[in-house]
């Protein structure tokens, strides 16, 4: 793959860059609208397939269809390049990021906020982090890297490995952590979510770049992206809408309770960043495959923790609403993250 079309696949528009805006404003829309339209709201989410919500399913795909597309599984074969940057973000997407979260939700949940959360609420807001915990990002991969202008080519390979890897393993770490949390976990759900939202996607995003490369190469690739990005991206914002419709009257009732979920994510969002990015100026990883690496072990795959938590808990309950305040706090964290990274440049070799 070229250069240049790797460059425009992690292209960021002036839309993109302002998305901290959208969002906040698809947030007030949705607290809005769910007040002022609560019945129609209730008709959305009754809207279920085997526990899934057939309106945020389809908004969802729209979100992740367009950058499964841009997944290329050739750059697998550019892992043994330089080893160390992908090292790292697996082992921080798999074997630490989810216990940490998992643990700090623990300690937050049922121990420094016990007096102030219900426990049946707590083991919800417990499962809702843990779901955002074990679901690393993918879908906002490139817009991290670009404004990190971090090596486009590395950072797909990332994306491609972790695509791969969340296949197989986000079912058995989510369900082995909500089990020692004393949760009950309908395997038959979440195996069918990781199938609907990660898996079904990905074969459908391989076949269609497949057919396009056939057509024009990788320039119908990108042209076909910039078509569907504004699906994409209005997807999202639909689907905030929606979520927070679902939850207005929740978050307006209890706003501490969203400050209080909203703790441990904060925490853990800026650890991870900081282990996985000390770990790449220990090892001297150079700053354009180090900065990316950071970001993407620090990031959620949100829309996959919200279908998750829906599917095995529903619309209204307080694990959805925790991978809630994940979208919500996921946007401003990352640029600031982003910030960061771009002011330490030089802490790394070039």
């Amino acid at each position: 793959m070229s250069d240049q079309s790797l460059k425009a696949q992690a292209g960021l528009g002036t839309f993109e860059r302002l998305l901290s805006l959208w969002v906040a404003l698809a947030i007030g829309a949705g607290l809005a609208l769910g007040s002022l339209f609560p019945a129609l709201f209730g008709v959305l989410a009754s809207l279920e397939v085997a526990s899934v919500n057939l309106p945020v399913a389809v908004l969802i795909w729209a979100m992740v269809y367009p950058m499964m597309v841009g997944v290329d599984f050739g750059a697998l074969r550019q892992i043994g390049d330089r080893p160390k940057g992908l090292v790292i973000t697996l082992v921080v997407n798999w074997l630490i990021k989810p216990f940490t979260m998992a643990a700090l939700g623990v300690l937050f949940f049922q121990f420094v906020f016990a007096g102030l959360i219900p426990p049946d609420d707590a083991q919800a807001y417990l499962a809702g982090v843990i779901l955002l915990g074990a679901a690393p990002c993918t879908a906002m991969v490139f817009v991290w890297s670009n404004l990190t202008k971090g090596d486009p080519t590395y950072t797909l390979v990332q994306v491609s490995v972790n695509d791969v890897v969340m296949v197989f393993a986000f079912a058995p770490i989510v369900a082995f952590l909500l089990g020692v949390t004393d949760i009950t976990v309908p395997w038959d759900t979440l195996v069918l979510s990781v199938v609907l939202y990660v898996a079904l996607p990905l074969l459908a995003g391989l076949i269609t770049r497949n057919q396009l490369v056939q057509k024009g190469g990788e320039a119908a690739v990108d042209a076909f992206k910039a078509r569907v990005q504004p699906f994409s991206i209005a997807g999202l914002l639909l689907t905030v809408v929606l979520l927070f419709g679902f939850q207005g009257q929740v978050i307006l009732d209890r706003p501490l309770v969203i400050l209080l979920i909203a703790i441990p994510l904060l925490i853990q969002s800026y650890g991870i960043f900081f282990v996985a990015y000390g770990a790449a100026r220990l090892w001297k990883v150079p700053f354009n495959v180090a900065a990316p690496c950071a970001m993407i072990g620090t990031s959620n795959f949100f829309e996959l923790a919200v279908a998750v938590a829906i599917s095995l808990f529903g619309l209204g309950s307080g694990a959805a609403l925790a991978t809630v305040v994940g979208v919500l706090v996921e946007v401003p964290v990352m640029l600031s993250l982003v910030a960061f990274a771009n002011r330490t440049r030089g802490w790394f070799p070039s």
